[in-house]
């Protein structure tokens, strides 16, 4: 594929699905963007439906960037829902922030989520992961140095029904904007969540 117009002065793009996605839950957003980001890596990682704890899934993404894009080559990267947990773990706690140069969280329990409460770490490690509170979110938490020289942007909505309450979907820093959708799946589906997102994504 041909690059697109002003592609040269961005870097590759990686998209981190959620837990019941694969990488066609982009297909929408692909659209929109019509080729305009043309580096593009969706990686399918195996979650099992929360079987798979997060600093797992964060292993595997890392492989997949690793063979895609080398060890160094700086990177964006957006993750949806638990995909962008996924990403955070990356970035923050296997040395992802030094190569990358945005980072999009879209309808992600960043600061955990009321759905995953009742689930019990085994054998749900991932959904357990996502408890407000986990180990996980509270070590992601306790040092955020690693985000300070990203660009962070968190975008959700106050009526998710998979990130309860839904304001528990943001990063603790960078900027944060509630999206005009009713529901999580219209996150990367209505046509005003993927005009806000696009216009960030083709943001030089």
């Amino acid at each position: 594929m041909s690059p697109g117009p002003g592609s040269f002065a961005r870097p590759p793009l990686v998209l981190v699905h959620g837990l019941f996605d694969t990488p066609k839950v982009f297909e929408s957003l692909l659209r929109h963007l019509a080729g305009r980001r043309d580096r593009l890596l969706l990686p399918a990682l195996p979650l099992r439906f929360g079987i798979a704890p997060i600093q797992t899934s964060a292993e595997r993404l890392a492989g997949h960037i690793e063979s895609a894009f080398g060890a160094n080559e700086p990177i964006d990267i957006l993750g949806f829902s638990m995909g962008g947990v996924i990403a955070r773990t990356w970035i923050q706690q296997m040395g992802g922030h030094a190569r990358t140069r945005r980072f999009l969280s879209l309808g992600s329990p960043q600061q955990g989520t009321l759905t995953a409460q009742p689930w019990p770490r085994l054998p749900l490690a991932g959904i357990a992961d996502l408890k407000l509170g986990s180990a996980l979110l509270s070590q992601l938490n306790a040092d955020l140095n690693p985000l300070q020289t990203i660009e962070c942007c968190s975008y959700g909505t106050a009526m998710d029904l998979m990130v309860v309450p839904g304001w528990h979907g943001v990063l603790p820093i960078g900027p944060r904007r509630m999206l005009p959708v009713w529901s999580h799946q219209q996150l990367l589906r209505h046509p005003a969540a993927l005009d806000a997102l696009v216009e960030e994504l083709l943001r030089a």
